[in-house]
């Protein structure tokens, strides 16, 4: 039973590697909607990885490789394809010299969180909080972006995600955060106290709330959302 309990985790890490590769097949085919949706199982999927693993006392320094590479794909090559097919479909107000070259640009995303996940691993600080912009949380705030731009009404959001210099600023911030020394607050409730989790519970509330209200737009918002409120967060424990 034991053998079983301890392939268990990495099997889920590995499906969360799967959804990684079909939605690389869609964002190439420009089906954002469904990349998304396969994003977000493998994050699913990420999430329970641990958890098995922890559950069923098999952690791993193999367990914690395979992670790191399969986020890498799923949370680090898809959001940087994304980005890199929007700024395809909008380059033409780019200067002509730039045209061929600065699609790729988005790929500082897969960069950036490349980085992230290395120096995640090695970094001893990160066991009940984050140091930057975890690589699932960035690749929602990416891919949410073509749906936002798809369904949204507003002409000032879709002037915004359809000028190329813009999302290269995107790209660059995103890229910057994954790897900032900005401490943010863990999602994980380790006890029903809502004393102990007053924040984390504050934000899945607000969090719940724009989804509901904003549909696609509040993904980007509860991201934003979650990154000011952990500097705010930061300077109350200061005082």
């Amino acid at each position: 039973m034991m053998n079983i309990k301890k392939h268990i985790p990495n099997t889920i890490t590995l499906l969360n590697l799967f959804c990684g590769c079909i939605a690389l097949v869609f964002a190439f085919n420009e089906e954002f909607e469904m990349a998304f949706y396969f994003v977000c199982l493998g994050i699913f999927l990420d999430f329970f990885d641990g958890f098995f693993a922890r559950l069923f006392h098999v952690s791993s320094p193999l367990g914690l490789q395979l992670d790191s590479l399969a986020d890498m794909v799923t949370s680090g090559v898809v959001p940087g394809l994304v980005m890199f097919e929007m700024m395809v479909s909008n380059a033409t107000t780019a200067p002509e010299s730039q045209l061929q070259f600065f699609p790729y640009l988005g790929f500082i995303i897969a960069l950036g969180s490349c980085y992230r996940l290395a120096n995640f691993n090695i970094d001893t600080r990160q066991t009940d909080s984050f140091i930057g912009l975890p690589t699932p949380a960035n690749a929602l705030f990416i891919l949410s972006l073509p749906l936002v731009l798809k369904y949204t009404d507003s002409l000032i959001i879709v002037e915004l995600l359809t000028n190329p210099w813009f999302l290269l600023v995107l790209t660059l911030l995103s890229a910057y955060m994954l790897n900032a020394e900005i401490p943010l607050f863990s999602l994980k409730i380790k006890k029903f106290s809502f004393k102990e989790n007053a924040l984390q519970f504050a934000f899945l509330m607000v969090s719940l709330l724009l989804l509901v209200f904003f549909q696609y737009l509040g993904i980007p918002l509860l991201i934003l959302f979650y990154v000011c409120l952990s500097v705010l967060n930061n300077k109350v424990l200061k005082k």
